[in-house]
């Protein structure tokens, strides 16, 4: 339980403002690069909020790995196709899709950007990657829209969308797939009370490791260690009293978000047992609350991870 004490102290700290180590400060400092320099690999997030309401500063999560302009994306939050356009990614090159977990703010829009990308020129097979029920949530997205796709086809000749799509259901950990620039692993994660995964890419030129939504979790540490980048999801706990009150309709919420995700603090501690290079928060909880600050959530993880830090802005290139 959150205590009073904690609570207040969210206000109070943003009030009075928090030294940075220089590390962090130089986070904030430097220039957001462009897409448009295609050397190496990119992480680029594409929606940094958890939960999949509406707001101005943020949208729902996913991110993209950019190897060779191919895009592999993790996650497909509501307005990830759209995002993906404004990071000058080009859709045409979408080449996999990966589902850490089966919630909205995850999958939403799942469908859309696979049909989206198909409308921009897509003619290459796209791997899809996912727990159950990923086959059929994949058909019923095509029967919703069997309607319109067919009055496509039929007027235009364009290229259906089914056979664009390959889908592999996930079940286990290890090896996702493997093609020319990328091997994909994964874990389990805990994110009760659903299946849930976390993912590592390495790619020829590092490595980047994404928790998905996930409690502390062990086998999450241990896939993550060496990677160059860890991007993980994180939670600011004093603050969570306050989302209950601006979401009285969500009985029980902030008993599963301590049961179902990770404190800030203890991202840190992660970072700090996975030996990674640089840390990335993401997938803010909560993720408008314009009292905690960037400096706010740097410092919760800086306390026991003392390499780069970032925190993850909609649209940022790392």
């Amino acid at each position: 339980m959150i205590s009073r004490r904690d609570f207040l102290s969210v206000g109070t700290v943003a009030a009075a403002g928090l030294l940075l180590s220089p590390k962090i400060k130089k986070a904030y400092a430097e220039q957001v690069p462009s897409m448009k320099d295609n050397q190496g690999s990119k992480l680029i997030l594409l929606g940094t909020m958890a939960g999949a309401r509406i707001n101005k500063s943020r949208i729902s999560c996913s991110q993209v790995v950019v190897v060779n302009n191919q895009l592999y994306v993790v996650d497909c939050g509501y307005g990830v196709a759209r995002q993906l356009v404004l990071a000058d990614c080009d859709l045409k090159k979408l080449k996999a899709v990966f589902i850490t977990h089966h919630h909205d703010d995850h999958n939403l829009d799942y469908g859309n950007l696979l049909h989206l990308a198909r409308m921009g020129g897509l003619r290459e097979k796209v791997q899809t990657y996912g727990p159950y029920p990923l086959k059929k949530m994949s058909e019923l997205y095509l029967e919703m829209n069997d309607y319109s796709f067919n009055t496509y086809q039929k007027q235009l000749g364009m290229v259906t969308l089914k056979p664009l799509i390959e889908v592999h259901e996930i079940a286990r950990d290890g090896l996702v797939m493997e093609d020319e620039n990328v091997k994909v692993s994964c874990v389990h994660v805990v994110h009760p009370p659903i299946p849930a995964f976390g993912f590592r890419f390495d790619t020829p030129d590092r490595s980047i490791t994404i928790s998905g939504d996930t409690a502390v979790c062990p086998e999450l540490v241990e896939m993550a260690k060496g990677s160059d980048v860890l991007l993980h999801e994180a939670m600011y706990k004093p603050a969570l009293m306050n989302l209950v009150k601006r979401v009285p309709q969500y009985k029980g919420l902030v008993r599963w978000l301590v049961k179902a995700h990770t404190d800030v603090e203890d991202v840190g501690k992660v970072a700090h047992e996975a030996g990674v290079k640089t840390l990335v928060l993401t997938h803010m909880v909560p993720g408008d609350n314009p009292n905690i600050t960037e400096e706010m959530w740097a410092e919760g993880a800086g306390k026991y991870f003392k390499g780069e830090i970032i925190v993850g802005k909609d649209l940022m290139v790392i």
